[in-house]
């Protein structure tokens, strides 16, 4: 059980608290384009897909450099940008200028720190979600943005996760619901894959709750609460991004008709109640957790008395011989015994028979 002494990542939520108090960003001037996170950001490469509803109509090309995406042209109607990495702030400004994107909706994109959230813009939603990663025992969150347009969905990651992969591979296919339903479905399945992480990542987190409530059982050691509280800190962040996902996905299949039909709708409603089901389990594993605490502190407690219940039996034993020790220890010329000489032989034999008969007193009442 090497993985108990494991302990939590307190350098990260430094990085995370800077990220929040930013202070180069602190006082600039709104839509001012600056990378606000608690990583160094990711060289950025993005990936466009161009597809149709018939079978010849997809396309996909990759591109890092500018001067490419200022001269590329579309040759279907339906686009899926998605950004890896946020390095290269000449791209998103590029990206801003082809779709129109307010400047606060750059700068947002950039501050990786945002709570989920749907804004509405003219011709385009804005949409920002938390992607979570189990990662050595821990869990680790990362900002996605999606925008949503007419036409056309844009995605911003902090880096390359492989989270989309099955996406890209339905896109090939021209009898998929996504080639035939448009942008607003493709949006839904995007979302529909962040919010499955947090499945997955809960699921990780539930088994390695029960793997430490077996260690707890079994023995009692210090990093395990080091652990407990490493799962606590695990557990809520993933509650602070999902209530966050139900309110938005809650606006996104009531308020939004204008860019989600409502056949797409009817899936949006289907990635709320998986949300409300992540958020039940969260509850159901912070009582876990909360359960794992008060285990190891009651056993810990218990194992406590049992040792100073110990000390005390071996205290109570010597306390006697102490006496007789004591007595015969004195300097009186005058003491029964004194010169006797088979008196420091009784002495003994007194103290002996005193600690046998103790012993056995305390073993029969199972205080030993």
């Amino acid at each position: 059980m090497a993985k108990h002494g494991r302990k939590p990542n307190d350098s990260s939520r430094r990085q995370r608290i800077k990220a929040h108090l930013n202070s180069d960003k602190a006082g600039a001037a709104p839509g001012t384009l600056q990378y606000v996170g608690g990583v160094a950001p990711a060289a950025t490469l993005a990936t466009l897909i161009e597809f149709g509803p018939l079978p010849g109509d997809y396309l996909a090309t990759s591109f890092s450099d500018v001067d490419v995406g200022r001269t590329f042209q579309p040759t279907f109607h339906t686009l899926w940008l998605n950004v890896h990495g946020l390095e290269n702030i000449e791209i998103l400004k590029l990206i801003g200028q082809r779709f129109k994107l307010h400047p606060l909706v750059l700068e947002d994109i950039l501050n990786t720190q945002q709570r989920p959230k749907v804004e509405q813009y003219p011709g385009y939603l804005y949409i920002t979600a938390r992607l979570m990663n189990w990662d050595a025992d821990c869990v680790s969150g990362e900002q996605v943005s999606l925008i949503v347009g007419r036409g056309f969905v844009l995605t911003f990651q902090e880096k390359p996760s492989g989270t989309f992969a099955a996406i890209r591979d339905t896109l090939k296919n021209s009898e998929s619901q996504i080639r035939k339903l448009g942008p607003d479905y493709l949006a839904y399945a995007l979302l529909d894959k962040l919010v499955d992480r947090y499945f997955l990542v809960l699921e990780q987190l539930g088994e390695r709750c029960e793997e430490l409530d077996e260690a707890i059982n079994s023995k009692i050691q210090p990093e395990q609460m080091v652990e407990v509280q490493s799962l606590r800190r695990s557990l809520q962040q993933i509650k602070r991004s999902l209530w966050p996902m139900r309110e938005m996905l809650n606006v996104l299949q009531r308020d939004d008709a204008d860019f989600f039909h409502s056949e797409t709708q009817l899936y949006l409603r289907d990635v709320y109640d998986h949300t409300v089901q992540s958020i039940e389990t969260v509850e159901a594993l912070r009582e876990m957790i909360s359960g794992l605490q008060e285990i190891y502190l009651s056993l810990q407690s218990q194992r406590l008395n049992e040792q100073m219940r110990l000390l005390t039996v071996i205290t109570t034993i010597f306390m006697p011989l102490t006496l007789i020790a004591g007595v015969y220890g004195m300097n009186f010329d005058v003491m029964p015994e004194l010169r006797w000489t088979y008196g420091y032989y009784a002495a003994l034999g007194l103290m002996g028979g005193v600690a046998v008969f103790l012993g056995l007193f305390f073993w029969l009442r199972r205080w030993v």
